[in-house]
């Protein structure tokens, strides 16, 4: 039996623990034995924890035996992005220069992690300071694809979601500010949710100390697992203030309003770009899916979705030009090719223009925040086309923007600081297809069961062996 515990989802792991129908020790050896076998193929997990995670194990049964509470991930391994402080190991970012940069201290949501009784395992790959949607680090190197080696993971939590998808670990922890959480999602067939900006806190021992505006307004922490109703566990265990997080805000978030008929928009063709005809088909055929449970199902585009795509990418740029000198001494040159590209796609702009725009965001905000009252959530592709080819996105200027059209649909919720679901709902090109559920700021819940709808019909799709 224990040899085929990697395939169970997290909460179901701790049902079982519980139950002390399997102990945390056999848990976390299956997922090491997984790891050992398809790791090395896929280079998801850059450094895996065995001692650590084989000691909080046997303490985690003791526990159990001596009768003491436990929290709802107790005794389930669990991964951690390497841009995220995890206590007695680097937080790399992927960079050479952090190798050894070593932190003391938990950020929130690993202690948060911690707290529910969950165990870190290993941590996991990413591309130079994530700023790429590849998973290729200076440091690490390439993650590949349990689905096709050839195609990218996603970025920039793909090291996580490749990990996911193999079964090396039932539930994960990333971050998010253009799609880094949804993104990998969507290319390796699992589940997650990037939340509302606030709901989980996150900080950090290393530098900076003060983050640039963007990353304050778009940046946050967030869960990533094959079912949906492990992210929706992962949430709640992280989602609150912080001392350490004067952003985390003490919310209550909104679910699906049980006393009237759900109310779904829906746009299979994202304006901006093109989109691969098997992807459009495969989020109509979701829509399909929603309307024959009762949803009423329309399909209309928020009035400014186009120019949240625009303000994102020039608002973003804005701050990285800035650190720029900073970014140019440490990321590596595959990484600096993509920021460059990225530097031409978008033009730059005079803080007379930064300061129209930021007001320009605001109107946006509250555009969507009217759309979204009307409509209880949009349904989208997450990306416009399938996983590309590895070194695509820095090819070529071309790639580059190619790489930027298929990701236009995740951008709007990162602008405006909404909660963004992805589950599979199909294929496209033999690889899997991401449904992305946004929601008014603080629905979160309400994004996710929407998403247990969608799986519930579709099933879930990992794990998979590498194929």
């Amino acid at each position: 039996m224990t040899t085929d515990l990697w395939r169970c989802g997290a909460i179901e792991l701790a049902a079982m623990i519980a139950r002390r129908e399997v102990s945390s020790l056999e848990v976390i050896d299956a997922h090491l034995e997984r790891i050992e076998a398809v790791n090395p193929v896929l280079n998801a997990i850059v450094r895996v924890l065995a001692s650590e995670a084989r000691a909080g194990a046997a303490a985690a049964d003791a526990t159990l035996a001596a009768g003491d509470a436990v929290g709802p991930l107790h005794g389930v391994p669990i991964t951690v992005k390497e841009n995220i402080d995890l206590a007695g190991t680097p937080t790399t970012s992927s960079l050479v220069a952090f190798a050894e940069a070593i932190v003391t201290v938990d950020a929130p949501a690993v202690a948060r992690m911690r707290t529910a009784g969950a165990i870190p395992i290993g941590r996991t790959n990413l591309p130079d300071l994530g700023l790429r949607v590849a998973t290729e680090s200076s440091l690490h190197g390439i993650t590949r694809n349990p689905w096709n080696h050839e195609l990218t993971a996603g970025g920039s939590s793909g090291g996580e979601a490749s990990s996911l998808a193999a079964g090396m670990s039932p539930l994960g922890l990333g971050n998010d500010i253009g799609g880094s959480l949804r993104n990998p999602a969507h290319c390796c067939g699992i589940a997650s949710i990037k939340p509302s900006t606030g709901v989980i806190p996150s900080a950090s021992v290393l530098p900076p100390d003060n983050l640039s505006l963007m990353f304050q307004l778009m940046a946050v922490e967030g869960v990533m697992a094959r079912r949906v109703a492990d992210v929706r566990a992962g949430l709640i265990a992280l989602a609150g203030p912080d001392v350490r997080d004067p952003l985390a805000l003490p919310v209550s978030l909104a679910d699906l309003d049980r006393g009237r008929v759900l109310r779904v928009a829906v746009v299979t063709d994202p304006p901006g770009g093109s989109t691969h005809p098997g992807v459009s088909a495969a989020i109509a055929a979701a829509a399909d899916v929603l309307s024959n449970l009762g949803a009423e199902v329309v399909a209309v585009t928020p009035p400014s979705y186009g120019r949240a795509i625009e303000l994102w990418s020039a608002l973003l740029m804005c701050d990285l030009r800035e650190q720029l000198p900073a970014l140019e001494m440490v990321m590596g040159p595959d990484a600096l090719t993509f920021l460059g590209y990225a530097q031409q796609v978008t033009p730059a702009v005079s803080l007379t223009e930064f300061s129209a725009m930021l007001a320009e965001r605001a109107g946006v905000e509250k555009e969507f925040h009217g759309f979204l009252s009307d409509h209880d959530v949009l349904l989208s592709p997450t990306w416009a086309h399938p996983p590309f080819a590895h070194g695509a996105d820095i090819a070529s200027l071309e790639g580059a923007q190619a790489t930027f059209d298929t990701m236009r649909p995740v951008l709007a919720a990162n602008l405006l600081g909404l909660p963004a679901a992805v589950v599979p709902v199909g294929m496209a090109d033999g690889m899997p297809v991401g449904a992305q559920i946004i929601g008014r700021r603080f629905a979160d819940l309400r994004c996710l069961s929407v998403a247990q709808l969608l799986e519930d019909a579709y099933g879930v799709l990992t794990p998979i062996d590498p194929r």
